[in-house]
């Protein structure tokens, strides 16, 4: 799958982004209506989506650099597996393609991670700059079901890290290529007590 050089605008805020069990509370749920299109993405509610269809959904958050896109694009290499794709990732040819929407982007990890349905080629970089002024990571994962290619990128700011990132694994661990998934890896559902009997 070719990788994508867009960056689409980042909201630039300066505020932190709230701890990941606050957001999180809430959850949002975009399901495809396209039955060749296939995919459901959850995601804290703090998050607002846009696109879907044919198009990348994009969600952002409103009060902090945060962005993921997913699309589902054409994929051009049926043999495709995670594990081949893991064994030919060449670092430099990655930061070449990211290298003009991400300046100095360096890849610091690669890997395998699991989506709700399927196991994802991942990696992860960060850039010197950006279009924003400032530095950026980028996780990327993709995967191939059924003949159709997923691609799930989030970028945020390099220094919101800590606070970012359990988002980004959230959003990843509960993104699935089927349309029915149900929510939620990695969130606890505490049911509320019910009164005692009199």
């Amino acid at each position: 799958m070719k990788h994508n050089r867009v960056l689409a605008g980042l909201a630039a805020g300066g505020m932190l982004l709230a701890p990941v069990l606050a957001l999180a509370q809430e959850v949002s749920i975009t399901r495809s209506v396209f039955q060749d299109l296939p995919y459901t993405l959850i995601y804290p509610a703090a998050l607002q989506a846009n696109g879907g269809g044919a198009d990348p959904v994009t969600l952002n958050h409103p009060d902090a650099p945060l962005q993921c896109d997913m699309r589902v694009v054409p994929v051009e290499d049926t043999s495709w597996t995670v594990d081949g794709a893991l064994a030919d990732l060449d670092n430099a040819e990655v930061a070449a393609a990211w290298g003009d929407t991400l300046p100095g982007f360096a890849v610091a990890s690669k890997g395998t991670v699991q989506y709700q349905d399927a196991a994802a080629l991942t990696y992860e970089g960060t850039s010197t700059d950006s279009a924003m002024g400032l530095p950026l990571t980028l996780v990327h994962t993709e995967t191939v079901a059924s003949g159709r290619g997923y691609v799930l990128d989030c970028l945020f700011a390099a220094d919101q890290a800590e606070q970012a990132r359990p988002l980004v694994d959230f959003i990843v661990a509960n993104f699935s290529t089927r349309a029915d998934a149900e929510c939620c890896i990695g969130v606890t559902v505490v049911e509320p007590e019910q009164p005692a009997a009199q």
